[in-house]
């Protein structure tokens, strides 16, 4: 092999490693130690990840390489630093070989450090490594099965953007036929117009700093159906005709684009950023009015969708413009557009004009739609949309895409029709596509906006009866504090502090921080300073300290008391939870362990009926198939054997079973000795129920098998088989069990017990339900006690899908 691999190697230029599917150095070329990272040595047996740290990391990629599913890797520009502190330039290459049925990775190293200092030195190290592979694979078409089996796009055009060649990845990505896109242009599919030039400037740029003449770009392209993606491209200008190499003339390189589709991660960032966007609009923005004129504007931006608006019922409208003397009377049940956002590139004025005037009743279009359901809805194009009722107008002036979604207020009060505060609707210039995604996103937002509304609602509330409050205050169980924007305690009531045991005097020198315990503090002044700027917390947890150093848990919301719109203080209002939390956290660990216990021993169906205090379960089923196993000569061994060592004999086997129980869905009933039974087909039942068994049975025997191998021992298992209806459930009042009865079961015990050591018994009945797919083997009939004389088989294997009929 190293013979081979030196006259393969025959480039001076180049040196090889062999490695082995566990990363192990075969064997080497002479001068590969020069490349090795410092103190490292290649010597063979060595892991070749040591020599070259750069390849940790990348052991999925060389795994794929040797199983041929990737067919190469390569690092570029790999850098030593060399004893006299010069530097070395080396590419690393790495292909699958195979040599006498084993596959073998070949990893080649490249000296590139002089041509570093060269313009052209990547296209030179990339055509001889493209020689190298189509030497290595045997032809050219090898190359050309990569480029067609590409799960990205790749483009060939000459440098004026005429396309040459397009791999089926391409075809697939926009639409288009292979003969509809040669010869044209590849803005055809590139919407900014600017692209070539972009792409120029940044090869120019690249090969100007000596980096790899490559250009990565980013751009919105266009399919056949006209629907805008997002296209990642990595363009490289490669020669054109390898031949003409030798020629005096300047040959002009074509351009490789190749392009992956981005579209979704582009999305998913704008949702965020839209998401991001809108809470920054509702933290920022003192009032509701303001801040829904900022979301339609930023979602519409951020999202590049045209049109927003916002429709509301009267009851919220009188929310957003509480304070103003606009007032409106058109119906509780209807909903009116109260705010449009339209980009300024944008010119619909009739439309606009038509969203003015009309109302929608629940149901009705999209708006009323949304409204009804309280869900958010989607329209690909709403000129195809009989529902939509400004359709023509929207045809017009050239309006397709929508959706909406609810802004949703109290869940409680869903049912009486008053969750959703109100409906926000979005339209395009173009048709779109349904997005679930971004529906989710709008949705999580909808319910931000309302949380939003409903707490500024709840913050006029609490202001303008602060002072009937205060009284209340005093005599509340609750521990109230306000705080200053220096940290200084202004006021606590009288539970705070019988609970904390702080004089007036001593609070009127201390801050919120001396209270407060280290490991929530850093947090707690966060949310205090979060506070100050006008956010309101809800819900917060933090440990207070004592005067006597106790540490008490407590629970409460806080929010900012403003004077001329100046936030001057904190108004928190905490319950002290700290015995609750003790005892559900007690409460808990019991609730665990008691769960844990009852479904290690019951079905997950059986114990959630038993926990619902159903006194009696006992059901029929008229398909499963049930499963004895008996290991055969296990009880002439117990008379030998210490029961400790018998005992973990017989729990190495069962566990190993159980797991096999898991696998094929089935259903453990117990352990009776050395005997195991399972059932399949309930408590779920299931159809394939004798198919599950006998594909258990069968990899029991392989346990056993495995089991032997493993202890040195000579073990057999006897397996009896049968099919039919049962009664299970669970009876008495303690030690509950999960048991079976009726013939079926008995039948099922009699193919075990009248059975043969090493096989697998099966009766008539399940023999019917397994000729199928399994291999059978008909047996003398036998005696059965209670039964008399029986057909029964005995179960092979599976039968090979080639065979099945």
């Amino acid at each position: 092999m190293k013979s081979f691999f030196r006259k393969l190697l025959a480039p001076h230029h180049l040196e090889y490693l062999a490695v082995d599917g566990e990363f192990k150095i075969l064997d080497t070329s002479s001068d590969v130690q020069r490349f090795v990272e410092t103190g490292s040595s290649s010597t063979s047996g060595n892991d070749v990840r040591n020599c070259f740290p750069e390849l940790f990391g990348t052991e999925e990629i060389l795994t794929d390489i040797l199983s041929g599913v990737l067919p190469n890797f390569e690092f570029k520009a790999i850098t030593r630093v060399l004893e006299n502190n010069s530097l070395l330039y080396f590419d690393l290459y790495i292909v699958q070989y195979e040599e006498e049925d084993i596959n073998i990775l070949i990893i080649f190293l490249e000296d590139v450090t002089d041509r570093m200092a060269l313009e052209q030195t990547l296209v030179q190290a990339t055509n001889e490594m493209n020689i190298l592979i189509s030497a290595l694979a045997g032809a050219k078409s090898y190359i050309d099965k990569i480029i067609t089996s590409m799960a990205e796009a790749l483009l060939v055009t000459t440098p004026s953007g005429k396309i040459k060649k397009i791999n089926p990845s391409t075809q697939d990505l926009f639409g288009y036929s292979e003969s509809e896109l040669l010869g044209n242009s590849i803005e055809m599919i590139v919407s900014d117009s600017r692209f070539l030039q972009q792409v120029r400037y940044s090869l120019a740029l690249s090969q100007a700093n000596l980096s790899s003449s490559q250009a990565n770009i980013e751009v919105v392209c266009k399919t056949k159906s006209g629907t805008k993606i997002t296209v990642a491209f990595s363009c490289s200008a490669i020669q054109a005709d390898i031949d003409s190499l030798s020629q005096t003339s300047i040959l002009t390189p074509d351009l490789v684009y190749i392009g992956r589709d981005v579209t979704e991660r582009y999305r998913s960032q704008q949702r965020q950023l839209a998401q991001y966007v809108t809470s920054l609009a509702l933290s920022e923005s003192p009032t509701l009015q303001q801040a829904i004129e900022e979301i339609l504007a930023v979602i519409c931006d951020t999202l590049e969708w045209d049109v927003g608006e916002l429709w509301m019922s009267e009851e919220g409208e009188k929310l957003i413009s509480k304070g103003s003397k606009k007032s409106s009377n058109y119906g509780s049940n209807l909903l009116r557009c109260v705010q449009t956002f339209v980009r300024p590139e944008i010119e619909i004025p009739e439309f606009i004009a038509m969203s003015e005037q009309i109302t929608f009743a629940p149901g009705v279009s999209l708006t009323g739609r949304v409204w009804a359901s309280g869900s958010c809805h989607w329209i690909s194009d709403i000129v195809e949309d009989d529902d939509f009722m400004r359709k023509e107008v929207a045809a017009k002036e050239g309006l397709h895409g929508a959706f909406g979604f609810p802004i949703l207020g109290d869940y409680e009060e869903k049912t009486a029709g008053k969750a959703v505060l109100g409906v926000m609707t979005f339209f395009s210039c173009f048709p779109q596509e349904l997005d679930e995604n971004l529906l989710q996103t709008m949705a999580a937002i909808g319910s931000q906006i309302g949380q939003f509304i409903k707490r500024k609602e709840a913050e006029e509330a609490l202001r303008e009866s602060e002072e009937k409050m205060r009284d209340l205050f005093e005599n509340a169980t609750d521990l109230i504090d306000s705080v200053g924007a220096d940290g200084h305690f202004l006021y606590v009531n009288k539970a705070w502090i019988d609970t904390l045991g702080y004089s007036e005097v001593e609070l009127a020198e201390m801050k919120i921080d001396q209270i407060l315990d280290p490991e929530c503090k850093d947090f707690c002044l966060e949310v205090f300073a979060r506070v100050m700027l006008g956010e309101q917390v809800d819900q917060l947890q933090a440990k207070f300290i004592t005067k006597d150093g106790q540490k008490i848990s407590v629970e409460g919301s806080v929010n900012c008391k403003f004077d001329d719109g100046k936030p001057v203080a904190t108004r928190a209002f905490f319950r002290d939870i700290t015995e609750r939390l003790k005892a559900e956290e007690a409460l808990h660990h019991q609730q665990e362990q008691t769960e844990r216990l009852l479904l290690n021993i019951l079905p997950g169906p059986i114990a959630n009926r038993l926990k619902q205090n159903q006194e009696i379960i006992a059901d029929d089923f008229a398909e499963v198939t049930v499963l004895f196993a008996d290991i055969v000569g296990f009880t002439q061994l117990s008379a030998s054997m210490s029961p400790i060592a018998l005992v973990d004999l017989l729990n190495q086997i069962f566990s190993a079973f159980d797991l096999l129980c898991e696998q094929h869905g089935l259903e453990k009933i117990k352990t009776i000795g050395d005997a195991y039974m399972v059932v399949g087909g309930l408590p779920t039942p299931r159809v394939d129920h004798a198919e599950a068994i006998a594909l258990m049975a069968i990899d029991m025997q392989r346990e056993i098998a495995k089991f032997n191998t493993k202890n040195n021992k000579s073990f057999s298992i006897r397996i009896g088989i049968h099919s039919g209806p049962v009664v299970a459930g669970v009876i008495g009042i303690k030690k509950f069990i999960y048991d079976l009865w009726g013939d079926t079961v008995n039948l099922a015990s009699r193919m075990e017990s009248h059975g043969l050591a090493g096989q697998i018994q099966v009766s008539d009945v399940t023999g019917e339900l397994l000729k199928d797919k399994f291999m059978l083997l008909k047996r003398e009939k036998i005696q059965v006690k209670g039964k008399g004389e029986m057909t029964t088989y005995f179960l092979v294997g599976k039968k090979e899908p080639a065979s099945l009929n």
